[in-house]
């Protein structure tokens, strides 16, 4: 169980990064970090951090992709978790 809050440590840390260095590469007009990237982090394990990166950094905030589809995957991720929880 150490591993798995380890691994949700580092992929949180992960989300919020890649929000912070996305919004960095948009202000310059550079190469920008891919939606299905920042989604897949999200996806496996990123997503408060990915939500907490759009809220710090104002990143994404208009995108109604981001607005409702990162909240959608940290409330399937909770039931997963508590799902997993109460049944084993």
């Amino acid at each position: 169980m150490k591993y798995f809050w380890i691994y949700l440590a580092v992929m949180n840390v992960a989300g919020l990064v890649i929000m912070g260095i996305d919004k960095q590469k948009a202000k310059r007009h550079s190469y920008r970090i891919s939606e299905k990237a920042l989604f897949l982090t999200a996806i496996f394990g990123g997503s408060i951090g990915a939500k907490l990166g759009m809220e710090l950094f104002r990143h994404k905030t208009h995108h109604k992709k981001f607005v409702y589809g990162i909240p959608a995957i940290i409330i399937l991720q909770l039931a997963a978790f508590f799902y997993f929880l109460y049944r084993f």
